[in-house]
């Protein structure tokens, strides 16, 4: 597989990380230290990117040309000088003409918090409609600037030359030309949506549930997807180490209110973060589609950050925003409890995660797992319909597909074999009765 140009580097791009403090009073993020560690960390989730450091820079009224005043201009100047700093990430909106002032200013490559992270999702995309979801938020984003050249577009994988190689000495592209790509892609990802669409479809005729996963980047999902699936999901201490939706079908152990263990679908899906670039919420709203048609989300939170409250509240605002109907059942999982110091752990685990609707686990150490099962058993069948009732079903010998339905289904108890037919007493919800029922009609 071919590597872009700019990962075939001797050596990393030197790199310094820029967090303008507009104070609380004008922005919502957090406190600034805390969001100049996580920009670090989304620097470094690139290999291509070798952060030397980063600081918190306080303005009270941003330069419109610069950003920064002349002042903090000229000093900001002498010292990515002395570090010999190549790129500069700027944790925050940058508008055309202040990249290209500061980009001739300074002598360096300058990228936005949005390019930061386009440069991250170009990275990790593996599927093809990752990939296109992608390059299509990467255009929506050049459009606007028209200062980078379009044609690395042709690349499948492996960033967009934000950060270097060929694209950053290439004319301006053409906005004709930018808009034929969009055209081209569009019908590209339509043509993936609709298979993806046959495919829920598919899976619809054999009603398994599906249980999502959801939450902030880095909160620990693939960790938890893998550790329940047995699945090899790549899950590092990185931002959006998870790009492309993963699904695995897992049995759940049999509960005594659910007379055996029911099939579900579980989804890791990508990891939100604060400040999502509108291209890319629009751009991966089908990645997301699985999240909107779950049965029950699993909100999986990082309950050892200092900043978890904010983070959950990052991850429910975007919820609220794809749409996901509020009567749909939420569990909130505090994970990484192992990070935590034992009187806090102690505190979790006895006291707070008996409220309704917490589980505390530590993924990584296998730590309630049996807990967070057995509340996603009840979960479910609140969400299917309430309560499993049991019926009778008779179906003639040459119905092989409607008894392989019922038993993927998880919902049979047992079964005769009659003189000339099959009987199946099954305990089922009304959802599943009425899919079956469908299934018989169509």
């Amino acid at each position: 597989m071919a590597t872009a140009p700019h990962e075939t580097a001797a050596r990393p791009t030197r790199a310094w990380v820029l967090h303008p403090d507009l104070g609380h009073a004008r922005t919502t993020r957090r406190e600034p230290e805390h969001a100049l560690a996580e920009a670090v960390a989304l620097a470094e989730a690139l290999p291509a990117i070798e952060v030397i450091g980063g600081e918190v820079v306080r303005l009270r009224d941003p330069h419109p040309g610069h950003l920064f005043g002349t002042g903090k201009l000229a000093e900001l100047k002498t010292h990515l000088e002395e570090g010999e700093i190549e790129l500069v990430l700027v944790d925050g909106p940058v508008t055309p003409v202040q990249q290209r002032n500061l980009e001739k200013e300074w002598g360096v490559k300058l990228l936005d918090r949005t390019g930061l992270i386009l440069e991250i999702f170009a990275d990790r995309a593996r599927t093809r409609e990752g990939v296109l979801q992608v390059e299509l938020a990467a255009l929506s984003y050049q459009r606007t600037r028209l200062v980078r050249a379009w044609t690395h577009l042709e690349r499948q994988r492996g960033g967009f030359g934000f950060v270097g190689g060929p694209g950053e000495t290439q004319l301006e592209a053409d906005r004709r030309a930018i808009d034929d790509q969009v055209v081209r892609l569009r019908r590209q990802l339509d043509r993936v949506v609709r298979t993806r669409t046959l495919h829920r479809t598919a899976r619809a005729k054999v009603p398994y549930p599906i249980v999502a996963l959801a939450g902030y980047t880095n909160a620990g999902k693939s960790t938890l997807f893998n550790r329940l699936t047995g699945a090899e999901v790549m899950a590092k201490d990185m931002l959006f180490a998870t790009l492309d939706p993963t699904m695995r079908a897992i049995r759940l152990p049999g509960a005594a209110s659910d007379g055996g263990g029911r099939k579900v679908i579980l989804s890791d899906t990508v990891g939100f973060i604060s400040d999502l670039p509108t291209e890319l919420v629009a751009a991966f709203r089908a990645t997301l589609e699985e999240v909107l048609e779950a049965d029950l989300i699993l909100h999986v939170r990082d309950i050892a950050h200092p900043e978890t409250e904010a983070q959950s509240a990052d991850v429910k605002a975007i919820l609220t925003s794809l749409g996901v109907e509020e009567d749909v059942p939420l569990i909130e999982v505090w994970n990484k409890i192992d990070m935590l110091d034992p009187a806090e752990r102690e505190a979790i685990e006895t006291t707070d995660a008996r409220r309704p609707g917490v589980v505390a686990v530590s993924a990584l150490e296998g730590t309630g797992m049996e807990r967070l099962v057995a509340a996603v058993t009840d979960g479910l069948a609140a969400s299917l319909g309430g309560a499993l009732t049991e019926a009778e079903v008779t179906l003639p010998f040459a119905d092989g597909r409607g008894r392989a339905w019922l038993h993927e289904a998880g919902v049979v108890l047992e079964e005769r074999t009659g003189e000339d037919a099959v009987h199946l007493r099954v305990r089922w919800t009304d959802r599943q009765k009425a899919a079956f029922e469908a299934r018989e009609s169509g």
